[in-house]
């Protein structure tokens, strides 16, 4: 059975030993969790002019919102910027934005991953927490998933979490499935013309040892088959 092509944005890197200067690059750890679903995955340029995505996606089966710097505050209305706020960068909102607004509207199959996840709410007209007081990087704890799309499947999950921000106003068209203990989103279905969702832990640091978590890659292979 031949692999489905997901396509991701490349996130630009400014120190890279192995290409000498600022590169574009994708987590090995997310490109390797694909390819244990059965994925092909291939790396897409942020380009200003490159935002065609019924030609840019043509032969590809899928995508995924991967993780990353800040979205820029002022994408969700918000003047005054915390210090903890990092790498904005308008071309990477601006591509990221622009492909999940397609993918929604054309049915491509989408998972959104942490940033991808910040990236879908805003482009919903929801807000962010710029910095939450307890952040949670390099924290592990568990999610309760109360439901999801096609499979994924319910019940509690320990989840790898790496991020500084979370969802503030929930953006319209999510559907909160998952939370921590303390509250946090964790989990969302996304309304959409094809198969969508969205966590906010980062389910490539564990797909190796745990089933569950490489499940949730494997979710969005099956929706590209």
């Amino acid at each position: 059975m031949s692999r489905p092509r997901i396509a991701l944005i490349g996130r630009f890197a400014e120190h890279t030993s192995a290409t000498r200067y600022a590169g574009v690059v994708s987590a090995r750890a997310l490109l390797e969790s694909l390819w244990l679903a059965g994925a092909d995955p291939v790396t897409l340029l942020a380009a200003s002019d490159g935002m065609d995505w019924t030609s840019r996606l043509e032969g590809f089966d899928g995508v995924l919102l991967c993780g990353g710097a800040d979205v820029d505050p002022a994408l969700y209305g918000e003047t005054t910027v915390h210090p903890e706020v990092y790498d904005v960068d308008a071309l990477q909102d601006d591509a990221d934005l622009s492909l999940a607004a397609y993918c929604f509207e054309h049915g491509v199959p989408t998972l959104a991953v942490c940033r991808g996840l910040h990236v879908v709410n805003v482009l919903r007209g929801g807000s962010l927490v710029q910095h939450m007081d307890d952040h949670h990087r390099h924290v592990v704890h568990d999610v309760v998933i109360e439901r999801g799309p096609a499979g994924i499947e319910p019940g509690p999950i320990t989840a790898s979490c790496y991020h500084h921000q979370c969802i503030g106003r929930l953006g319209s068209g999510l559907d909160i499935v998952g939370r921590a203990e303390d509250g946090t989103v964790e989990a969302v279905t996304i309304d959409s013309a094809g198969w969508a969702f969205g966590v906010q832990w980062h389910p490539e640091d564990t797909a190796r040892e745990d089933p569950r978590q490489l499940g949730v890659f494997r979710a969005l292979v099956d929706a590209s088959r």
